[in-house]
Order: C-alpha cells, then sequence, then structure tokens
C-alpha cells in the first residue's frame, strides 16, 4: 500500500498558485519621471487599497543615467 501522498502535493501547489493571482492583483505599477529630463527611468509596484505613500507623492531622489546624478522623479501613470 502505496501513501496518498502524491495527491496532496498536487492540490497544495494548486492553492499556491491561486493565492498569487489574488496577491498580484492588489497592486498597480507606477513610473518615476525624471523632472530635469523628463526619462522614464524607474517602475515600481503601489498597493491600491492603501493608496500612495507620501514619499511618492512628492518625489523621490533617483540617479538619472542620461545625466550622470541624483535628480528628483516624481510619479507618473501610464
Amino acid at each position: 500500500m502505496e501513501p496518498a501522498r502524491f495527491t496532496i502535493v498536487t492540490s497544495f501547489g494548486k492553492v499556491g498558485r491561486q493565492m498569487s493571482k489574488k496577491k498580484a492583483a492588489a497592486r498597480e505599477f507606477l513610473w518615476l519621471q525624471c523632472t530635469e529630463c523628463g526619462d522614464l527611468n524607474y517602475r515600481t509596484s503601489v498597493n491600491t487599497k492603501g493608496g500612495m505613500p507620501e514619499g511618492l507623492k512628492e518625489g523621490m531622489k533617483k540617479f538619472s543615467p542620461r545625466l550622470r546624478k541624483h535628480t528628483l522623479h516624481k510619479v507618473k501613470r501610464k
């Protein structure tokens, strides 16, 4: 007699896949645009239920490869 371990692993794998789809649906992608040259250098995800954090609303200092220095990047929704 063999244990029914194969059916347990298969059902667990299906449950894991369903949970990951639900988590991905609660996030939204935003682009960070350089205020000096206008390039869209970075993409970040934000939780749609909690709103946007204060740090993202004001802008962030990020590196701009074109200008080769740190500049202010603001949020742009695509």
